[in-house]
């Protein structure tokens, strides 16, 4: 291990280091030709909702202590609206949870604008009208055009766990027979993102991970 890397690792306040560089945390941009969004880098591989790419090559741009990396890497479906890819280099994840989120249950959704990261507490709303997940609006999400695929997470601060539950995948507005209109953010969550856990690639036998100087 480097000694420039021994100093990030000591910045971050990080308990270990396995020699590659630390994600600050598990949120990737995607890039494809015709636009941008959010994928989540979780334990079973990316995920991505594949609003600007549903194949072909794109571009992974993970974020690191010192600054950003960009990987190519090949869409894959997995059905259902979800989408992955995997670069050739081993990104730090989040665990997955399979909680089905409920009214009244509070969660963090979390994106970012380039190096700028933000996040913001919600709860999870209900509505007769709606089968599905739905939150209450956040101020980094009232406009949620460049934020799609940004990760909704259970976070136990007493614990200092965080796992993700489900991707933001637009904004819902019902007029009610009054006229008064009601605002939400929609989520793909546990009832689709199992498909990526049970995902198969094609190959035999898993690609070793690829070590780098400059990912050292």
């Amino acid at each position: 291990m480097s000694l420039r890397t021994i100093v990030l690792c000591l910045a971050l306040g990080l308990s270990a280091c396995s020699g590659t560089r630390e994600l600050a945390d598990p949120i990737l941009e995607i890039r494809t030709p015709t636009g941008s969004e959010l994928g989540v880098a979780t334990d079973y591989g990316i995920v991505f909702l594949g609003r600007t790419a549903q194949m072909g090559e794109i571009e992974v741009i993970a974020w690191y202590g010192d600054g950003p990396s960009v990987e190519l890497a090949v869409v894959e479906p997995i059905g259902q609206g979800l989408f992955t890819a995997e670069p050739e280099i081993r990104v730090p994840a989040v665990p997955l949870s399979f909680r089905v989120p409920k009214a009244g249950d509070e969660v963090w959704v979390k994106g970012r604008r380039g190096e700028e990261l933000w996040d913001d507490k919600t709860e999870v709303v209900g509505d007769a009208r709606v089968q599905g997940i739905l939150l209450a609006p956040t101020s980094s999400l009232a406009k949620s055009a460049d934020q799609v695929g940004a990760g909704v997470y259970y976070v136990n601060e007493e614990a200092g766990t965080t796992r993700l539950v489900g991707l933001v995948s637009g904004v819902l507005e019902l007029t009610d027979a009054d006229g008064a209109t009601q605002r939400y953010l929609t989520v793909v969550g546990p009832d689709d993102l199992w498909r990526l856990v049970t995902y198969r690639r094609d190959l035999p036998h898993k690609p070793r991970w690829i070590y780098r100087d400059d990912i050292l």
